[in-house]
């Protein structure tokens, strides 16, 4: 469904999906990566999680980016300040699963570890992106993911689940889905572009910080989620990782020490 809206805003656009040839390859991995594996291990493992812990383990995904980009991309290496970053970030990641590794093997602990596992797998399709789909024109690429992840998801989802079998879903559970596929997915990409056009990369990656805070909040406030002490812990921990692998403390450190009196160049 997403991806069909993606296609129609594309083509209302003027633009179309590429041709056959090798790029169809590169859509094959990212749909993969960055939407069907990461798509079902979040709906899989949040059956046994509450929605706050998903979100936290979400925003860990910057700190598996810095590790592969550090592996596979030449001009973006790991610093002294991202590898403490990193290592700020994963003893967060630690505090929020060991206690439920102490438990023994549960279904929390797998579902933990699933949405660990679909943070990393962004991680992955992130830096696939940076080394293989340059210059494509905006949401082609997504359109095109989205589509390879249905090839995918659709078949799995048939032969595992037979959602031909159930009874017809409630409204309220149509209108979920619709909702996420259209506003979660499909307007998301487009607002994601949209931004990219009209501000920085910097700008934008604050989202990777309003992910677990945003996702917390509504998780306590409006469904009631009780977490435990180590779950808030480990959320600090990976957020002051994550701004220090961004950078965000360097650049505050220099907007600090600027002379009095200068203004920041647009």
């Amino acid at each position: 469904m997403a991806a069909a809206a993606l296609y129609l805003v594309l083509r209302f656009q003027g633009r179309n999906l590429p041709g056959p040839g090798r790029i169809w390859k590169n859509f094959a991995v990212m749909g993969f990566f960055s939407n069907a594996l990461p798509f079902a291990l979040f709906s899989w493992g949040e059956q046994y999680i509450d929605s706050a812990l998903a979100a936290i383990l979400n925003g860990t995904t910057p700190l598996f980016t810095i590790l592969l980009a550090h592996i596979f991309i030449g001009d973006d290496r790991l610093t002294l300040p991202k590898l403490g970053g990193v290592l700020l970030g994963f003893s967060g990641l630690v505090l929020l699963i060991l206690p439920a590794l102490f438990d023994g093997v549960h279904a929390t602990t797998l579902g933990l570890l699933a949405l660990t596992v679909a943070a990393a797998s962004y991680g992955v399709a992130i830096v696939y992106s940076r080394l293989n789909l340059r210059g494509l024109p905006p949401l082609v690429a997504p359109t095109a993911q989205l589509a390879m992840a249905t090839v995918y998801l659709l078949p799995l989802s048939l032969l595992v689940e037979q959602p031909y079998r159930l009874p017809l879903p409630s409204w309220t559970s149509a209108g979920s889905l619709i909702a996420l596929a259209l506003v979660g997915t499909a307007l998301a990409f487009v607002l994601y572009y949209r931004i990219i056009e009209h501000t920085s990369a910097t700008y934008l990656s604050m989202v990777t910080y309003l992910v677990p805070i945003f996702g917390v909040t509504l998780g306590v406030v409006v469904l009631n989620e009780q977490l435990q002490w180590n779950a808030y812990a480990g959320c600090a921990l990976i957020l002051v990782g994550v701004m220090a692998v961004n950078g965000l403390f360097n650049g505050l450190k220099n907007w600090m020490q600027r002379p009095a009196g200068s203004t920041a160049r647009p």
